[in-house]
């Protein structure tokens, strides 16, 4: 009686996997996913805010003195309309952020080149300084969390900023529009 062997299958005999429905191209947009979602940006920037406010408390300077410092030090020689512009505060508010910017030495205002009405606006050695040693108070935390993302958090996380802001400063911050239109 011949033994019967048992078949091998054939090795070229691809069984495909079953079907899986097509990945959901956005999370849940219901409330309780957009509430973490503001309850994630609100701890998020408080806490990469913490790290900054500590050197500005020292020198009696609050987060409107740090974000002049980070813009005119990203547009040396900005004017003062278009630092309103990207701030969007009022002529006053910044008024009394740039006064006390040029009174301590952190701020220098010059003339403009062909309309000398214009002020613009530059960080001395003091303002350099001092926006250096703000960016680097937070840079640890933004370095800790983008190593945490990796490289597609990261996209992600540039992909939903840009997404929340309006043309004007995505066109910025691409260098295709000039701050009056951020």
């Amino acid at each position: 009686m011949l033994k019967s062997t048992p078949r091998e299958p054939k090795a070229d005999r691809f069984v495909p996997p079953p079907k899986l429905p097509p990945p959901s191209p956005v999370v849940d947009v219901g409330d309780p996913e957009m509430r973490l979602a503001q309850d994630l940006l609100f701890f998020a920037y408080r806490d990469f805010t913490t790290v900054a406010d500590k050197v500005l408390e020292e020198l009696e300077l609050g987060r409107a003195h740090h974000r002049a410092l980070h813009f005119i030090g990203r547009n040396p020689g900005i004017t003062v309309s278009g630092l309103l512009a990207i701030l969007r505060i009022t002529k006053q508010s910044l008024a009394r952020v740039l006064n006390a910017l040029v009174d301590q030495g952190y701020v220098a205002q010059a003339p403009g080149f062909e309309d000398r009405r214009l002020r613009l606006l530059t960080l001395t050695e003091a303002g350099q300084a001092l926006e250096r040693r703000l960016f680097d108070s937070q840079r640890e935390k933004l370095v800790q969390a983008y190593r945490a993302a990796g490289p597609l958090g990261v996209q992600g996380f540039r992909t939903l900023m840009r997404a929340m802001m309006d043309k004007g400063a995505r066109d910025y911050i691409d260098g295709t529009g000039s701050p009056e239109d951020a």
